[in-house]
């Protein structure tokens, strides 16, 4: 019989925000905008990098934001969004969307989802959701929203990775796997 290992003795490991930055910041992420209406009708915005779906069957999708944000509280009492996925062109609308204050829609076109809230135009694809859940985790809100209709588009997506922004570039895995040659 053989004893079973003791526990590593504890170290100490400090994690720094940016050490956890430059860790996270190697794993692209793409940028989605969360659009919603205010109380008094106006459209409202905010860019994440962590939109994601979560269940097929029912469809869920989540994403996180800062609790210090503005304005998702402006969004989160309908208690409904639409999350319009940019694509590569829409730099200026993350741009647009990211700041603060209440104009961020100055120059951004859109037109209205069936639940009412602002879908971008030219998006690579949006989604409407109803909110089903908020959680506290840290120093964010995990959002979970069931999806109520939704439309792809066409186009490259809009990424970030490393405090840059760009877009895919596909590889042929046949072709990495076999020197180059395509099957």
């Amino acid at each position: 019989m053989t004893a079973a290992p003791s526990a590593a003795p504890a170290t100490e490991n400090v994690i720094t925000k940016e050490d956890y930055r430059t860790v996270f910041g190697q794993l692209p992420t793409g940028v989605t905008a969360i659009t919603g209406r205010t109380d008094e009708g106006y459209p409202m915005g905010l860019v994440v990098g962590t939109f994601a779906s979560l269940s097929l069957d029912p469809p869920l999708v989540t994403f996180c934001v800062d609790k210090s944000s503005s304005t998702w509280p402006s969004i989160r009492h309908m208690e409904r969004f639409t999350a319009n996925i940019l694509t590569k062109d829409q730099l200026p609308i993350c741009r647009a969307l990211s700041r603060k204050g209440t104009d961020k829609f100055k120059d951004v076109a859109y037109s209205e989802s069936p639940l009412g809230t602002p879908r971008l135009e030219d998006s690579l694809a949006w989604i409407d959701c109803q909110v089903l859940s908020e959680v506290v985790a840290g120093d964010h809100y995990v959002i979970v929203g069931s999806v109520e209709v939704m439309e792809a588009g066409v186009g490259d997506a809009l990424l970030f990775k490393g405090g840059k922004f760009g877009r895919y570039e596909g590889i042929d895995i046949d072709s990495a796997h076999t020197g180059g040659v395509a099957r």
